[in-house]
């Protein structure tokens, strides 16, 4: 076998280690990442323990994560912002905070495909009103 058959062997089985090895990682942040979302219970605040005032929240969990701004005025919910959504996996639930409004709760069925990214954001308003 010459030198440079040998070389493109090398450079072949170094490419496959790690290729095999940025495999591994990737599942393990995905299992972690499942955890996390299966591990997410959403508790709903009491308003009318919260001040008027801005509130601010976020929740990740690697491959979603959420940032919000909730605003309160006479114990309700006034407005929902999201200040960062970012969703690597499954549908977006932009629309989840404008269900929270009109509801006034935070815990409301998920949008129907964007389970996991309507719990982040779920999350992330609970920890906004919970943050006194």
């Amino acid at each position: 076998m010459t030198k440079k058959v040998k070389l493109m062997w090398l450079i072949g089985l170094g490419v496959l280690v790690l290729a095999g090895g940025y495999g591994a990682f990737y599942y393990k942040r995905f299992i972690d990442y499942e955890q996390a979302v299966g591990a997410i219970s959403i508790n709903e605040p009491d308003l009318s323990q919260l001040e008027d005032g801005e509130y601010v929240g976020e929740h990740d969990v690697d491959f979603i994560r959420a940032k919000v701004k909730v605003e309160i005025k006479n114990q309700r919910i006034k407005s929902i912002k999201m200040l960062e959504h970012y969703n690597d996996r499954g549908k977006r639930a932009d629309v989840l905070p404008k269900k929270m409004l009109e509801k006034q709760k935070v815990k409301i069925d998920a949008v129907s495909g964007a389970t996991n990214s309507s719990k982040v954001i779920q999350k992330a308003v609970e920890k906004a009103l919970d943050s006194k």
